[in-house]
């Protein structure tokens, strides 16, 4: 209880999370005949990065503030998730997960991560209706459960340019079986909303997936596909101007905004983990009608459990496999003021060009298990954005330099209850 205020001193949200999930733990003690169990998780962190000219962030949809905006900051990783899982009878049940973060518009508010009815139609066979986690990752079913990671949070080369957690949908998962090998095979459909600033929001349509799991002792893959269309109403000065800009203007609006723009996913994962020892990658290609392009990224890590201490190491890299530059409107024979008005408007073009991730990074870490529900993880990142963009960083400030090497530290404790 004492964690909450650390957390988050000038906001009620997380302390009162605290308390209502503690009554709730203990009135589900009290009570094991009733079929509704509520559980939680939390993480206390705090980010330091030595670049003071642009902030660290974990994903496009976390403000970050590490580092320009603050020499420690608690917004990228701190978080707190309730859930409840209540059996209605041995065919029907129902999931609720609230997570109270650091978000681009509502402060540290609790929001509905998970809340899905789910009908067992066999041993074999589940249905979902309603918000769902997205299948699309390895780690993606508890991706904000720091203390199911090994490290502080996974890649933010690879996680961060899939920032979107769950879909308001339906899915079904079949569990099967081949020899040694146990399979489940997800079939999903949704949509998602998600504001990102104020009057902003990111919208995904008709999203439409396979993710398929196979399991043989300690080894683990996972092979994700997904379609979708993607709005989000950014840069709408931008893409304004070019669309009052001739014909060349709206071939550069229809082939940059990012409406209704149709985008694919494809993502691999496999996990090795003999409990002594794991090594994990994953790697994944996105592709988008619209200033995204085509991107890749993919990180391996493996780390070594020497009793309660885990010290671990990994690799990550994300690039975009489009053109980041476009020589935009023409130029030439105009009169200074529309020239002006041409070299402002393909500024902001590749500026926003420039936000493609491209960055190579190294991590070092260590977790230290406390207790059988207490971990204590201390991070160290090198991240290198590649010359012409500025990486994963956002903030970035007048005197920011892509091309050379940024310190991030990294301290989480991370509890489950």
């Amino acid at each position: 209880m004492a964690l909450a205020p650390l957390i988050l001193r000038r906001s009620l949200a997380l302390p009162l999370l605290f308390v209502l999930s503690n009554l709730f733990a203990g009135a589900g003690a009290r009570a094991d005949e009733v079929p509704l169990r509520i559980s939680g998780f939390a993480t206390l962190g705090y980010v330091h990065s030595n670049e003071s000219q642009a902030d660290y962030s974990a994903s496009a949809l976390n403000p970050g503030t590490a580092g320009a905006t603050k020499a420690w900051s608690p917004d990228v990783d701190s978080r707190v998730g309730v859930q409840a899982d209540w059996q209605l009878n041995p065919q029907w049940s129902v999931v609720v997960q609230l997570v109270a973060e650091r978000s681009l518009q509502n402060g540290y508010a609790p929001q509905l991560e998970w809340a899905n009815l789910k009908y067992r139609v066999s041993p074999e066979l589940d249905l979902r209706l309603g918000r769902i986690a997205l299948p699309l990752l390895l780690v993606g079913d508890y991706r904000k459960a720091g203390y199911a990671l090994p490290w502080v949070r996974p890649p933010v080369e690879l996680y961060g340019s899939i920032p979107i957690t769950n879909s308001d949908g339906i899915d079904a998962n079949y569990r099967w079986a081949s020899g040694e090998i146990t399979h489940i095979t997800q079939l999903f459909y949704g949509h998602a909303d998600v504001p990102f600033k104020p009057q902003a929001r990111a919208k995904a349509q008709a999203m439409t997936g396979l993710s398929h799991s196979a399991t043989m002792g300690p080894l683990s893959v996972r092979l994700s596909a997904m379609t979708t269309r993607v709005s989000a109403n950014l840069a709408p000065e931008l893409f304004s101007g070019l669309q009052q800009s001739g014909s060349a203007g709206m071939l550069l609006e229809q082939r940059y905004a990012l409406d209704n723009a149709r985008t694919g996913t494809v993502a691999l994962g496999v996990s090795y983990d003999t409990c002594d020892w794991f090594l994990t990658g994953e790697a994944a290609s996105m592709s988008s009608h619209s200033f995204l392009g085509r991107r890749s990224a993919a990180y391996l890590s493996g780390g070594v459990r020497l009793g309660d201490w885990t010290p671990y190491l990994g690799y990550a890299s994300a690039r975009p496999d489009t053109p980041t530059y476009d020589a935009g409107l023409p130029l030439a024979g105009l009169d200074p003021v529309a020239q002006a008005r041409n070299v402002q408007l393909n500024a902001g073009l590749n500026y926003l060009l420039s936000s493609i991730p491209y960055q190579h990074s190294v991590m070092a870490g260590g977790r230290w298990d406390v207790a059988s529900n207490t971990a204590l993880k201390l991070q160290y990142e090198r991240l290198m954005p590649v010359t012409g963009t500025r990486g994963t960083l956002i903030h970035t400030q007048p005197g920011f330099r892509a091309g050379r090497a940024i310190g991030v530290f990294s301290v989480a404790l991370d509890l489950v209850f």
